[in-house]
């Protein structure tokens, strides 16, 4: 099994970017809860992937196809916005997990609507960076069904 793990725009600046909501640790510390959670899992291939451009992450979930058995996906600001991703994950349809570090149902209202979610089996919110292996374990058990 091959997971492709994706995260949107500022998710780079994890460990600066509102400590008090992403809490302070770093995207490296990200990438490796990812691939640890992985090996754990069994997968053998976890990709990680971050762009702050749509185009580039729809590109990215296009190129997924015959690469990947499953995607989890923080799509971010692009979460509340974006068809073309919505789009783009129906049009490949390889099983997705949906996550989110901060529990974005508790926040403003706009960051309730999630077009990509729309896409997804299983999503996962508010768990902080331990989410990431939460969706891989969602994702595992969805692909062994």
């Amino acid at each position: 099994m091959n997971a492709l793990v994706i995260n949107g725009p500022n998710l780079n600046l994890l460990g600066i970017r509102e400590p008090d909501i992403y809490g302070s640790q770093n995207y490296a510390t990200l990438e490796r809860i990812c691939q640890e959670a992985g090996a754990q899992l069994g997968f053998e291939q976890v990709e990680v992937f971050q762009s702050n451009h749509e185009g580039v992450i729809i590109d990215k979930i296009q190129e997924a196809m015959g690469s990947f058995d499953g995607i989890v996906i923080n799509p971010a600001a692009y979460t509340h916005t974006s068809v073309g991703i919505l789009d783009a994950l129906k049009a490949v349809q390889i099983p997705a997990v949906e996550i989110h570090i901060s529990d974005v149902d508790a926040r403003e209202s706009f960051r309730q609507v999630s077009y990509a979610g729309m896409a997804c089996f299983a999503r996962v919110t508010g768990e902080g960076l331990d989410g990431y292996a939460h969706a891989l374990q969602l994702l595992k058990e969805h692909l062994e069904a």
